[in-house]
């Protein structure tokens, strides 16, 4: 993959409450991470799962290198919800996740969110 990044500076757009920045890396799900980032910005409302922030994207995909455990800090993509998932604290996927990157600013923004509040992410 010449000539492509392997990692890619995201930003989530928090309605009321601000911004958080990630990164999505190529390599832990290429074909999710470029299918998202084609349809940049992406946006939704949040819905909340324990210690977990996702929201519905237009955008599918299939379990590429499907996770059942994550980290503190994990942004993914749940193949079965069609949505953009945080993890902000150490809850597990309710199924397992392609894993695209991590949140590397604000994670504690994410405490906060509630359910139904618009989130957006765009290429920072």
């Amino acid at each position: 993959m010449m000539g492509t990044e392997s990692r890619i500076n995201v930003r989530f757009v928090i309605e009321q409450l601000g911004e958080a920045q990630g990164e999505f890396a190529r390599f832990l799900s290429p074909r999710t991470v470029d299918g998202l980032l084609r349809r940049l910005p992406l946006d939704g409302r949040a819905a909340l799962w324990k210690e977990e922030v996702y929201f519905k994207v237009a955008f599918q995909a299939g379990p590429e290198k499907p996770r059942p455990k994550v980290e503190t800090g994990t942004i993914a993509f749940w193949p079965i919800g069609s949505a953009i998932c945080i993890f902000h604290g150490k809850t597990q996927p309710y199924s397992p996740v392609n894993v695209l990157g991590s949140v590397t600013s604000n994670l504690e923004l994410f405490r906060n969110v509630k359910e139904g509040q618009r989130i957006s992410v765009v290429k920072a």
